[in-house]
């Protein structure tokens, strides 16, 4: 399989600059996924990599060799798309071996690939029907297996997931899971607008924001080390909270006086001429608890949503603050109009200035 290596890369449409300074490096076997909101990007960096798109600026290497001219089908990728565009009046079989036709690859060696690529996709049964004699579900992993037989050394997910209904999503996840096990010195890089899919299949994630990169890292390291508030924000369900207050003790631990009249300690170090510094700190919902003490965060309970497992509390919105979530284990639907008084480990508090973290300045 294949490096991957952008460097400096930029896409701009006339005036309007879409992408700009993208420095990445995907390793042999990763699986990395590019999450951000609507319009961040995503696609047209992965159709940048595909050569669907022509990079406006700087460099795109596979495995060392530069790539920018090359046309798509000599970079050895293949790619899935958000529609399964397969051929109606072709089976199965047809489907996926009809790259491999075109190359007028050995009928042999063609069969073969064929049915390596059923078997690892639980799909040799369905060999010989047409598409609408499959679900959803099933012409998905057509489509994937059309890329898997041409054996190529990057693999280019493009929101494969996003056209079935929630069950198939969460089966054909798992499945996408189970191949990248079975596949394990395959390179992959997966779009996808959902943080869940993100979360749970990739080896690295990046976030794009802002028509660059915001960050990059594993899954637990964006959820517990968010670099700045979009990450904070963007990552986790409900979003981090962000409540508005000022430095009022500094050192190992931080102490901020919230709006409100809380008070939050953390873990994140802060130095003497911090103080008086106007900040946002970070909870996530899940980490709030329900305290008798001094309380980071007090508020009358607007709205209550019980789960069964969580319960999560709305409060009031703050003047600078946004509207605070509470994710509360078990059923506290009673709490609708009380006044509640929560708190959070100091290790769990964030402290973000200026909207990038205090953690890595």
């Amino acid at each position: 399989m294949a490096n991957l290596k952008l460097t400096n890369v930029a896409k701009a449409y006339g005036d309007v600059t879409v992408l700009k300074d993208i420095n990445l490096e995907i390793n042999e076997g990763e699986l990395v996924v590019f999450v951000g909101p609507s319009g961040c990007g995503k696609s047209t960096l992965l159709r940048m990599i595909a050569g669907l798109e022509r990079i406006t600026d700087g460099t795109l290497a596979i495995d060392d060799v530069k790539m920018n001219d090359v046309p798509p089908a000599q970079r050895g990728i293949a790619m899935v798309f958000q529609s399964y565009a397969l051929y109606p009046h072709m089976t199965v079989r047809d489907n996926m071996a009809f790259a491999l036709n075109i190359a007028k690859m050995p009928k042999a060696e063609i069969e073969k690939a064929v049915n390596d690529a059923a078997a690892k996709l639980q799909l040799t049964e369905y060999l010989d029907r047409l598409p609408k004699a499959l679900s959803g579900g099933q012409r998905q992993r057509v489509a994937i297996g059309r890329a898997i037989v041409r054996d190529p050394k990057i693999y280019l997910f493009d929101e494969p997931l996003s056209n079935l209904d929630a069950a198939l999503r969460v089966a054909t996840r798992i499945e996408i899971a189970q191949l990248k096990e079975a596949m394990p010195e395959s390179t992959m890089v997966y779009v996808t607008h959902d943080q869940v899919e993100a979360m749970t299949l990739a080896s690295r994630i990046v976030v794009l924001a802002n028509k660059g990169i915001a960050q990059v890292g594993t899954p637990l390291e964006l959820y517990e080390k968010p670099e700045n508030e979009f990450v904070a924000q963007f990552i986790g369900s409900p979003a981090m909270n962000l409540i508005a207050g000022e430095v009022i003790e500094t050192g190992a631990e931080t102490v901020v006086a919230l709006e409100g009249g809380g008070v939050a300690r953390s873990k994140v170090p802060t130095v003497a001429s911090d103080l008086g510094t106007h900040v946002n700190i970070g909870v996530r919902p899940e980490d709030l608890v329900v305290t008798d003490g001094t309380p980071l965060y007090q508020a009358k309970v607007e709205i209550t949503e019980a789960l069964g497992e969580v319960t999560l509390l709305y409060f009031e919105k703050g003047t600078r603050s946004e509207a605070v979530i509470a994710k509360l284990p078990g059923i506290h639907a009673t709490a609708k109009g009380e006044t509640v008084s929560l708190t959070a480990p100091a290790e769990k508090v964030h402290i973000f200035a200026d909207g990038q973290s205090l953690l890595y300045r």
